[in-house]
Protein backbone atom coordinates (compact mmCIF):
# COMPACT_ATOMS: atom_id res chain seq x y z
CA UNK A 1 0.00 0.00 0.00
CA UNK A 2 2.66 2.61 0.99
CA UNK A 3 6.32 2.52 -0.06
CA UNK A 4 9.45 4.10 1.31
CA UNK A 5 6.60 6.73 2.07
CA UNK A 6 8.45 10.21 4.02
CA UNK A 7 6.37 13.16 5.25
CA UNK A 8 8.96 16.13 6.76
CA UNK A 9 6.78 19.52 8.80
CA UNK A 10 9.40 22.04 9.00
CA UNK A 11 12.50 20.07 10.82
CA UNK A 12 10.51 17.33 12.08
CA UNK A 13 10.12 14.14 9.86
CA UNK A 14 6.33 12.91 10.52
CA UNK A 15 6.99 9.82 8.57
CA UNK A 16 10.50 8.29 7.43
CA UNK A 17 10.96 5.95 4.80
CA UNK A 18 7.80 3.80 5.81
CA UNK A 19 6.67 0.83 4.23
CA UNK A 20 3.66 -1.73 4.64
CA UNK A 21 0.87 -3.30 3.10
CA UNK A 22 -2.98 -4.40 4.00
CA UNK A 23 -4.39 -6.90 1.56
CA UNK A 24 -7.94 -7.71 0.74
CA UNK A 25 -9.51 -9.36 3.13
CA UNK A 26 -7.16 -8.27 6.11
CA UNK A 27 -7.40 -6.03 9.26
CA UNK A 28 -3.64 -4.20 10.11
CA UNK A 29 -3.28 -1.94 13.36
CA UNK A 30 -0.99 0.58 13.07
CA UNK A 31 -0.11 1.62 17.06
CA UNK A 32 2.30 3.23 18.67
CA UNK A 33 3.12 6.41 21.25
CA UNK A 34 1.74 9.68 20.70
CA UNK A 35 3.36 11.49 17.96
CA UNK A 36 4.60 8.36 16.18
CA UNK A 37 3.85 9.26 13.19
CA UNK A 38 0.12 6.99 12.80
CA UNK A 39 -2.55 10.19 11.56
CA UNK A 40 -0.49 11.67 9.49
CA UNK A 41 0.57 7.83 7.81
CA UNK A 42 -3.12 8.35 7.26
CA UNK A 43 -3.82 11.76 5.77
CA UNK A 44 -0.79 10.34 3.54
CA UNK A 45 -2.84 7.49 2.84
CA UNK A 46 -6.38 8.95 2.05
CA UNK A 47 -4.76 12.00 -0.15
CA UNK A 48 -4.96 14.77 2.72
CA UNK A 49 -1.19 15.29 3.17
CA UNK A 50 1.10 14.74 -0.03
CA UNK A 51 3.99 12.55 0.48
CA UNK A 52 7.59 14.00 -0.22
CA UNK A 53 8.75 10.74 -1.11
CA UNK A 54 7.04 7.40 -1.90
CA UNK A 55 4.88 6.06 -3.30
CA UNK A 56 0.49 5.39 -2.40
CA UNK A 57 -0.35 2.67 -4.20
CA UNK A 58 -3.78 1.20 -4.32
CA UNK A 59 -4.93 -1.86 -6.72
CA UNK A 60 -1.43 -1.93 -8.36
CA UNK A 61 -1.57 1.99 -8.98
CA UNK A 62 0.18 4.68 -7.72
CA UNK A 63 -2.01 7.13 -6.08
CA UNK A 64 0.67 9.66 -4.38
CA UNK A 65 -0.58 12.56 -6.29
CA UNK A 66 -4.22 11.94 -6.78
CA UNK A 67 -7.32 14.07 -5.14
CA UNK A 68 -9.29 13.00 -2.07
CA UNK A 69 -12.28 12.98 -4.12
CA UNK A 70 -10.43 10.20 -6.37
CA UNK A 71 -9.45 8.49 -3.82
CA UNK A 72 -13.08 8.11 -2.58
CA UNK A 73 -13.81 7.64 -6.02
CA UNK A 74 -11.13 4.53 -5.72
CA UNK A 75 -12.84 3.08 -2.86
CA UNK A 76 -10.91 4.84 0.13
CA UNK A 77 -12.88 6.25 2.96
CA UNK A 78 -11.48 7.39 6.43
CA UNK A 79 -12.79 8.55 9.63
CA UNK A 80 -11.25 10.86 11.94
CA UNK A 81 -10.22 11.06 15.54
CA UNK A 82 -12.25 13.70 16.11
CA UNK A 83 -15.65 13.14 14.23
CA UNK A 84 -16.49 15.21 11.42
CA UNK A 85 -20.62 15.30 11.13
CA UNK A 86 -22.54 18.18 9.79
CA UNK A 87 -23.94 19.31 13.18
CA UNK A 88 -27.17 21.13 12.09
CA UNK A 89 -28.21 17.77 10.32
CA UNK A 90 -30.09 14.91 11.86
CA UNK A 91 -28.28 11.86 11.88
CA UNK A 92 -29.86 10.04 9.38
CA UNK A 93 -29.39 13.12 7.01
CA UNK A 94 -25.53 12.82 7.75
CA UNK A 95 -25.59 9.74 6.41
CA UNK A 96 -27.48 10.35 3.27
CA UNK A 97 -24.91 13.08 1.90
CA UNK A 98 -22.34 10.56 0.73
CA UNK A 99 -25.02 8.26 -0.08
CA UNK A 100 -25.25 11.40 -2.47
CA UNK A 101 -21.81 11.00 -3.97
CA UNK A 102 -20.58 9.47 -7.13
CA UNK A 103 -19.32 6.00 -5.51
CA UNK A 104 -22.41 5.49 -4.12
CA UNK A 105 -24.76 6.59 -7.20
CA UNK A 106 -22.75 4.09 -9.23
CA UNK A 107 -24.46 1.28 -6.43
CA UNK A 108 -27.52 2.75 -5.35
CA UNK A 109 -29.47 4.58 -8.19
CA UNK A 110 -30.64 7.96 -8.69
CA UNK A 111 -33.71 7.19 -6.23
CA UNK A 112 -33.85 9.47 -2.91
CA UNK A 113 -36.14 7.05 -1.11
CA UNK A 114 -33.40 4.09 -1.84
CA UNK A 115 -30.76 6.73 0.21
CA UNK A 116 -33.39 7.53 3.20
CA UNK A 117 -33.84 4.07 3.88
CA UNK A 118 -30.15 3.08 3.19
CA UNK A 119 -29.06 5.56 5.51
CA UNK A 120 -31.09 4.43 8.29
CA UNK A 121 -30.00 0.75 7.21
CA UNK A 122 -26.48 1.67 7.99
CA UNK A 123 -27.59 3.56 11.23
CA UNK A 124 -28.76 0.84 12.55
CA UNK A 125 -25.46 -1.83 11.60
CA UNK A 126 -23.24 0.80 13.44
CA UNK A 127 -26.11 0.66 16.76
CA UNK A 128 -28.43 3.19 16.15
CA UNK A 129 -32.18 2.08 16.96
CA UNK A 130 -33.75 2.66 14.04
CA UNK A 131 -36.98 3.79 15.49
CA UNK A 132 -35.30 6.09 18.20
CA UNK A 133 -34.88 9.50 18.97
CA UNK A 134 -31.26 10.05 17.82
CA UNK A 135 -31.84 9.18 14.48
CA UNK A 136 -33.56 13.01 13.70
CA UNK A 137 -31.46 14.47 16.02
CA UNK A 138 -29.19 17.01 15.13
CA UNK A 139 -25.78 15.46 15.47
CA UNK A 140 -24.29 18.44 17.55
CA UNK A 141 -26.94 16.71 20.46
CA UNK A 142 -25.49 13.23 20.02
CA UNK A 143 -23.38 12.16 22.80
CA UNK A 144 -19.64 10.69 21.89
CA UNK A 145 -20.66 7.24 21.17
CA UNK A 146 -22.79 8.33 19.00
CA UNK A 147 -20.90 10.27 17.09
CA UNK A 148 -18.15 8.16 16.66
CA UNK A 149 -20.74 5.52 15.16
CA UNK A 150 -22.09 7.90 13.25
CA UNK A 151 -18.58 8.99 11.50
CA UNK A 152 -18.65 5.19 11.06
CA UNK A 153 -21.87 5.24 9.08
CA UNK A 154 -21.02 7.86 6.94
CA UNK A 155 -17.70 5.56 5.92
CA UNK A 156 -19.37 2.49 5.23
CA UNK A 157 -21.75 4.75 2.57
CA UNK A 158 -19.01 5.13 0.37
CA UNK A 159 -18.86 1.22 -0.09
CA UNK A 160 -15.30 0.86 0.77
CA UNK A 161 -12.58 -1.05 -0.21
CA UNK A 162 -10.24 0.10 2.05
CA UNK A 163 -11.38 1.70 5.05
CA UNK A 164 -8.80 3.75 7.75
CA UNK A 165 -10.17 4.19 11.41
CA UNK A 166 -8.52 6.54 13.29
CA UNK A 167 -9.19 6.03 16.78
CA UNK A 168 -12.66 4.68 16.31
CA UNK A 169 -12.76 3.72 19.88
CA UNK A 170 -11.65 6.41 21.42
CA UNK A 171 -14.22 7.65 24.20
CA UNK A 172 -16.38 5.03 23.70
CA UNK A 173 -17.84 2.84 26.18
CA UNK A 174 -16.67 -0.63 26.83
CA UNK A 175 -20.37 -1.95 25.60
CA UNK A 176 -20.37 0.52 22.64
CA UNK A 177 -16.65 -0.81 21.31
CA UNK A 178 -17.85 -4.41 22.28
CA UNK A 179 -21.14 -3.65 19.60
CA UNK A 180 -18.62 -2.83 16.82
CA UNK A 181 -16.03 -5.71 17.14
CA UNK A 182 -18.34 -8.19 14.99
CA UNK A 183 -19.48 -5.49 12.47
CA UNK A 184 -15.49 -4.52 11.86
CA UNK A 185 -14.87 -8.91 11.46
CA UNK A 186 -17.97 -9.10 8.69
CA UNK A 187 -16.23 -6.24 6.78
CA UNK A 188 -13.06 -8.33 6.35
CA UNK A 189 -14.71 -11.35 6.10
CA UNK A 190 -16.84 -9.54 3.17
CA UNK A 191 -13.15 -9.03 1.68
CA UNK A 192 -12.42 -5.62 2.23
CA UNK A 193 -9.21 -4.12 3.84
CA UNK A 194 -9.48 -2.37 7.23
CA UNK A 195 -6.81 -0.13 8.72
CA UNK A 196 -7.14 0.98 12.41
CA UNK A 197 -5.45 3.55 14.17
CA UNK A 198 -5.68 2.69 18.07
CA UNK A 199 -4.37 3.30 21.51
CA UNK A 200 -6.79 0.68 22.77
CA UNK A 201 -5.14 -2.44 22.48
CA UNK A 202 -7.48 -4.60 23.95
CA UNK A 203 -10.32 -4.37 21.23
CA UNK A 204 -7.66 -3.11 18.74
CA UNK A 205 -6.29 -6.93 18.94
CA UNK A 206 -10.17 -8.43 18.62
CA UNK A 207 -9.96 -7.15 15.21
CA UNK A 208 -6.49 -7.10 13.71
CA UNK A 209 -4.33 -10.10 12.63
CA UNK A 210 -1.20 -8.34 12.21
CA UNK A 211 0.20 -4.74 13.75
CA UNK A 212 2.98 -2.37 12.76
CA UNK A 213 4.40 0.02 15.29
CA UNK A 214 6.06 3.20 14.38
CA UNK A 215 7.72 5.53 16.81
CA UNK A 216 9.21 9.25 15.45
CA UNK A 217 7.92 8.32 12.11
CA UNK A 218 9.50 5.35 11.18
CA UNK A 219 8.03 1.45 11.83
CA UNK A 220 10.16 -0.32 14.56
CA UNK A 221 8.00 -3.68 14.33
CA UNK A 222 5.54 -5.25 11.62
CA UNK A 223 3.83 -8.64 12.81
CA UNK A 224 1.09 -10.82 15.03
CA UNK A 225 0.21 -8.56 17.85
CA UNK A 226 1.26 -10.92 20.86
CA UNK A 227 4.67 -11.46 19.43
CA UNK A 228 5.28 -7.78 18.38
CA UNK A 229 4.70 -6.45 22.02
CA UNK A 230 7.05 -8.23 23.57
CA UNK A 231 10.23 -6.84 21.62
CA UNK A 232 12.18 -4.67 23.61
CA UNK A 233 12.41 -1.63 20.73
CA UNK A 234 8.55 -1.84 20.83
CA UNK A 235 8.62 -1.42 25.18
CA UNK A 236 11.02 1.12 25.05
CA UNK A 237 8.92 2.74 22.66
CA UNK A 238 5.81 3.11 24.89
CA UNK A 239 8.00 3.67 27.89
CA UNK A 240 6.11 1.92 30.16
CA UNK A 241 2.67 2.36 28.53
CA UNK A 242 0.26 -0.24 27.80
CA UNK A 243 2.35 -2.64 25.99
CA UNK A 244 0.25 -6.49 26.78
CA UNK A 245 -1.41 -7.97 24.00
CA UNK A 246 -3.64 -9.33 26.83
CA UNK A 247 -4.62 -5.15 28.25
Amino acid sequence: MVDRVSKQFGGVRAVDGVSLEVRPGEALGIIGPNGSGKTTLVNLITGFVRPDNGRVLFRGVDIAKSSVEARVRMGIARSFQTPRPFYRLPAFRNVIIPLCSRRARERLGSGFGRREEVALDLLEEVGFERDAAAVTKPASELPHGYLKRLELARCLALDPQLLLLDELFSGMSPAETASLIPLLLRLVQEGRSLVLVEHRLAELFQVVGRVVVLDFGRKIAEGHPAEVMTREEVRRAYLGGEVSASA
